[in-house]
């Protein structure tokens, strides 16, 4: 393993700054002049609203009603069952 160039947690740090810093600049750079729908910010908006709709659809579809009343009578029941007598 090479030495730490700054030390064992710096390093990191740095390597994580850097890459982020010379992406933003890769996206903002008049020469590559990304569009915008192109660009991070807005495909991670879309991949967020595409995962909240299907979330939703699926919240949707497997939406029951719930009968609360049933569960607490089954639940004394068991509990009944199951006491000392």
């Amino acid at each position: 393993m090479p030495p730490p160039l700054l030390s064992r947690t710096l390093d990191p740090i740095l390597g994580v700054f850097t890459g982020v810093f010379a992406y933003y600049l890769y996206e903002r750079h008049p020469r590559t002049a990304l569009p915008e729908e192109l660009r991070l910010t807005s495909l991670l908006r879309w991949k967020r609203e595409k995962w909240q709709q299907e979330r939703e659809r699926k919240l949707q579809a497997t939406e029951d009603p719930i009968d609360w009343q049933v569960i607490a009578a089954s639940v004394e029941a068991e509990s009944d069952k199951q006491a000392p007598k």
